[in-house]
């Protein structure tokens, strides 16, 4: 009956809902950039996410009086990906959750110079 298949989808679309990660919240945490010389050095990060399905909405960086807009976000299992354009540049987030841990790989691109970082952060309570 129609009544039956609506009472299915309805699963499966909560069972998809439930499934994988879900980002939204407060995180901070610590960058270490690798510089073109091979030194590096600590920073931080500040993500202030809203995940609504696949999609990821908010604000990142450096702390939370420096925010700049997510352009792009994307959640697919346990994996998120995050672009934020800053001036003549983007910071792409390739991350994963880990327990209650965001971690991955951050790549800043800005005039013609790319530095890799990697990203550990965890959510406020």
């Amino acid at each position: 009956s129609m009544k039956a298949l609506a009472v299915v989808l309805l699963w499966v679309a909560l069972g998809l809902a439930g499934s994988g990660a879900d980002v939204s919240g407060t995180w901070t945490g610590t960058l270490k950039v690798t510089g073109p010389d091979g030194q590096t050095q600590d920073d931080t990060i500040h993500l202030i996410l809203k995940q609504e399905g696949g999609k990821v909405t908010g604000t990142a960086g450096p702390s939370a009086g420096e925010q700049l807009p997510i352009r792009k976000g994307a959640v697919e299992g346990n994996k998120i990906t995050i672009e934020v354009p800053m001036p003549n540049g983007v910071f792409r987030f390739d991350v994963g959750l880990e327990g209650d841990h965001l971690k991955g790989e951050v790549t800043m691109s800005a005039g013609g110079q790319t530095l890799k970082a990697k990203m550990d952060a965890t959510r406020a309570k």
